[in-house]
């Protein structure tokens, strides 16, 4: 199956001169999605992960269904003010100013291996930020991966020493 013909881009969003990859149109196709998560499955089904990372909210669409694909737990990191119990966080650049994500405290136990998944490789700003989190709480990135990256953008660089797997490249 040709995924990429599944997603469909948004000329000028979120502004003039972007060209958005909306997900949406593969993820309502039931077999789009499934062979998505299988073949991003493949990429860890010998990596013995024991949790799934995935930031929010996309990262929620792409880290939970894999999760369950490896038998793993999933983990969410949220945005600042989100989660109810007590939370390590970081912050990271945007565009224009910072955010920030946050994970509860005991969410990763130390030596666990943990896969970071998204939806997007981009910059890699909110993506280092996962990743960081998951080292302050002594979890072992085992993988990151991507349902599509965006490779001029050079995201990539934020992220070595880790093997990356995206599944779709623009």
């Amino acid at each position: 199956m040709d995924l990429k013909s599944k997603i469909r881009e948004i000329p000028d969003f979120p502004k003039e001169g972007i060209g958005f990859k909306d997900i949406t149109t593969l993820l309502q196709e039931g077999p789009a999605f499934k062979e998505a998560i299988d073949k991003m499955a493949e990429f860890c089904k010998d990596r013995q992960v024991d949790v799934v990372v995935g930031p929010e909210a996309r990262g929620f669409l792409i880290g939970a269904p894999l999760a369950y694909s490896l038998g793993a737990g999933f983990v969410p990191v949220r945005k600042s003010g989100k989660l109810p119990g007590e939370v390590v966080e970081a912050t990271y650049e945007l565009e224009y100013g910072n955010d920030t994500l946050q994970i509860h405290k005991d969410a990763i136990k130390p030596g666990q291996k943990v896969l970071v998944a998204d939806d997007l490789l981009a910059t890699g700003g909110t993506v280092k930020s996962t990743v960081d989190l998951v080292t302050e709480l002594g979890g072992e990135i085992i993988g990151v991966a991507f349902l599509i990256e965006l490779t001029f953008l050079d995201g990539r660089k934020k992220l070595e020493g880790h093997e990356i797997f995206s599944l779709l490249e623009y």
